[in-house]
């Protein structure tokens, strides 16, 4: 059976409902962002406990298919874009028909429709948040993030950038030190 869960996006997400499973003694056989498959079918009863213990946490199931269909295109994406060590080489419309297995022109259409933005903005917003941790955090500079997140150039990371933040990289690293001194100083 597949459970598929509505704001499942991180790794401590994850783990959350992991815990939740074992508490209810639903055995699990995959657990990904998104989605849930188990061994057994889950009677409603135990469902309707599920569900009642995931939304303390924030989380709903999902049965209506468009928005299954919608947020497990959301999944793939950060799953390519924060978890994944490299983002594919290959175009990102056919990496994401090819995962979900449907005509990227339907997905598109459908994701579109459901969150009224287009799946290339969503990547774009969720590449850009990427860079900012890999700015903050990390010790890459601007080349190696532009390479690690497939920008064709700095530029046009930075472009980007600017675009999404209002800010330049560069002026973007500058506040975050400064945050961060101001943090160690409290």
């Amino acid at each position: 059976m597949k459970i598929y869960i509505k704001y499942m996006v991180s790794l401590r997400c994850k783990l959350m409902v992991k815990s939740e499973l074992e508490k209810l003694g639903i055995h699990q056989t995959n657990i990904e962002l998104g989605m849930v498959e188990t061994k057994e079918e889950i009677n409603d009863d135990l469902l309707l406990e599920l569900k009642s213990n995931l939304a303390k946490s924030g989380l709903e199931l999902m049965d209506d298919n468009k928005s299954i269909l919608v947020d497990r295109i959301k999944n793939v994406i950060i799953e390519m874009i924060h978890y994944s060590e490299e983002i594919p080489k290959v175009n990102y419309s056919d990496y994401i028909a090819e995962k979900l297995d449907y005509d990227y022109t339907y997905l598109s259409n459908l994701f579109s429709e459901v969150r009224g933005i287009t799946i290339q903005h969503f990547i774009i917003k969720h590449k850009i948040e990427r860079a900012k941790e890999l700015i903050l955090y990390k010790e890459l500079n601007l080349t190696e993030i532009a390479y690690k997140l497939n920008y064709s150039s700095v530029a046009h990371l930075s472009n980007q950038f600017k675009k999404v933040t209002g800010h330049t990289p560069s002026y973007y690293k500058k506040i975050g030190q400064k945050r961060k001194c101001n943090l160690e100083n409290l």
